[in-house]
């Protein structure tokens, strides 16, 4: 894991003191370490060297710079955690990078409160603490096992923080030594990342899948994070698999074991609003037929899940391509599921004609979507030349196999 950022290498300085990121919180939990982070909560990162100055007056160099870095943390984590937990927080930038955001986290927390005879979670590879504080929040006594050093005395550090110290338990261990027969449920969620970056291989996670899948298959009750994008056959059949959405961006999988889940079932959760939709095995594939009046957008996570066939068959509708997760009706139809646009041109693959009608209709702000074209956005607009005091939506895709365009609005919510 990385450390707390480090002392600031633009200005060193003989006074900076030892590097050591476990001193350095520390030294930020005293009250003069929380007096200057309370003074930078609204730091400007633009003026660093300026407020490094001045703060190195009244305060040790190593101090003022270990403050400065952990509130430019603090300012990253507020789009996860909120204000209101981030600036009473610590954070390393792994910490900040790989937290799961608080919705997520809480949605997950809530399901495990809900299945029956869950009092405590044994949370192995826990982070800085973002799991560990949502399932405490839902009432529930939980071990925190970390085994960096510096990570685990982070999350130790965030749930004192946040009063949640009677409720969790950090511990600074190799997960594959934990006992987890005491508790009633575990979380697992093994880091996807190594020194070259993401990790896809689920067997190359640490630990690996295969393990975590054993770990889980131990307890009564468990769940394993894991990432988004795994292929489906990598998900065992004592296994439901669950895909979550906030706000329209899919964040993470879960496959979840034991009592009270639905093994071979594949699952969208959507939040804020918790929409969920679920499939028992593979489905049918679903008709393909021409564009009709209304072209839908499944969530990512409807994708995600292979779960597009049942929005096809909710609206009554079709794909516009058997390889495209785009679903069209002649029909309006609203779900929580998809967003819906109306169409109203389609267009061969082409630019100048794309041109001539954007600037006919006096388009001035056009949205760029896109499924299986490697047509860039950004350079797509740049083309367009765009004047006008009108908005659009085009589309870049196939139909029947042949590269088209679709112009549209978005669909009008009764």
């Amino acid at each position: 894991m990385n450390a707390l950022p480090p002392p600031d290498a633009a200005r060193p300085t003989a006074e900076a003191g030892p590097a050591d990121p476990l001193a350095a919180l520390a030294a930020l939990r005293t009250p003069q370490g929380t007096a200057l982070l309370d003074e930078l909560r609204d730091h400007d990162p633009a003026r660093e060297l300026a407020t490094a100055t001045r703060l190195r007056r009244s305060h040790p160099a190593h101090l003022v710079s270990a403050a400065l870095g952990q509130a430019r943390l603090r300012q990253r984590a507020v789009a996860k955690f909120g204000a209101a937990d981030a600036y009473r927080m610590f954070f390393t930038p792994d910490g900040v990078e790989q937290a799961t955001r608080t919705p997520v986290a809480t949605h997950r927390a809530e399901r495990f409160a809900r299945l029956g005879g869950v009092r405590s979670v044994a949370d192995l590879c826990c982070g800085i603490g973002g799991d560990a504080i949502a399932l405490a929040r839902a009432g529930i006594s939980v071990l925190a096992v970390d085994r960096d050093p510096l990570t685990a005395q982070v999350a130790r550090a965030n749930a004192e923080a946040l009063g949640l110290q009677d409720r969790i338990e950090v511990r600074c261990a190799d997960v594959t030594e934990i006992d987890t027969t005491p508790y009633d449920a575990v979380f697992v969620d093994p880091a996807r990342r190594g020194g070259r970056g993401r990790i896809f291989d689920p067997e190359a996670y640490s630990p690996p899948l295969s393990w975590a899948t054993e770990a889980a298959l131990k307890a009564p009750r468990a769940a394993l994070k894991i990432a988004p994008g795994v292929p489906h056959e990598a998900v065992g059949p004592q296994a439901e698999a669950e895909w979550i959405s906030d706000g329209g961006d899919v964040k993470e999988a879960v496959l979840w074991f034991g009592e009270d889940v639905e093994p071979g079932t594949f699952r969208a959760t959507l939040l804020p609003s918790g929409a969920t939709l679920s499939a028992a095995g593979p489905l049918p594939a679903p008709p393909v037929g021409p564009v009709g009046r209304y072209l839908y957008e499944p969530d990512g996570a409807v994708i995600r899940a292979h779960l597009v066939a049942a929005v096809v068959e909710e609206c009554g509708g079709r794909l516009v391509d058997e390889t495209i997760a785009y679903v069209t009706a002649d029909e309006p139809y609203v779900s929580p599921y998809a967003t819906g646009y109306e169409i109203t041109d389609q267009l061969p693959f082409n630019m100048k004609k794309l041109k001539a009608l954007l600037r006919e209709r006096r388009v001035g702000v056009l949205t760029v979507k896109k499924r299986g074209s490697a047509v860039e956005p950004e350079e797509l607009r740049r083309k367009m030349k765009l004047q006008g005091p009108n908005a659009a939506t085009v589309f870049l895709t196939r139909v029947a196999g042949a590269p088209t365009m679709l112009v549209g609005q978005p669909m009008k919510r009764p």
